[in-house]
């Protein structure tokens, strides 16, 4: 192994020390180097309701709202997050279900319910932004997160009851 080759490898095991907001409580922790934050929410913070599923940002199963904005925590590197604020499928709700998880639950937008915490997430960031998103924008909004089971027509008929409730 050349000296360059080892190097990298030494790297790659150094752990990072890094502080950020997870669901408003800080964290402060060293990780490896490689770890995600999908890795760092399951693995360390045992935050298991973020969903790994492609590991390479098609699906949207792991999708967080990282400062604000939606993003999958499959492509978001530890060292990326230093005084991040994150959001989780757990912060959505405490006691009650949230409404975007009671029309979720009315209109029939979950099966197997794997892609759901990525769908609630996206959704959640869209109507942060947009209280009353038009059908294009809830579209585009979940155009990033993928479901098998449902065929979408479920997770929209959800959205029509939040919109619905909300008038």
């Amino acid at each position: 192994m050349d000296g360059r080759n080892l190097f990298m490898k030494e790297q790659l095991k150094a752990e990072k020390r890094i502080k950020f907001h997870v669901n408003g409580q800080l964290v402060d922790i060293a990780v490896p180097a490689t770890y995600r934050l999908v890795d760092i929410l399951r693995q360390e913070l045992s935050l298991t309701g973020t969903k790994v599923s492609c590991e390479v940002g098609r699906c949207g199963a792991c999708s967080v709202i990282l400062n604000g904005k939606l993003v999958n925590s499959c492509l978001v590197m530890a060292y990326q997050l230093e005084d991040a604020d994150i959001q989780t499928i757990e912060s959505v709700s405490a006691e009650a279900l949230h409404p975007i998880q009671e029309a979720f639950l009315q209109g029939g937008a979950l099966q197997c319910g794997y892609c759901t915490p990525g769908m609630i997430m996206a959704l959640k960031s869209l109507l942060d932004e947009e209280q009353q998103p038009t059908r294009e924008e809830v579209l585009q909004g979940l155009s990033g997160n993928l479901c098998r089971c449902t065929g979408y027509e479920g997770i929209l008929r959800a959205v029509d009851i939040l919109q619905n409730k909300q008038n």
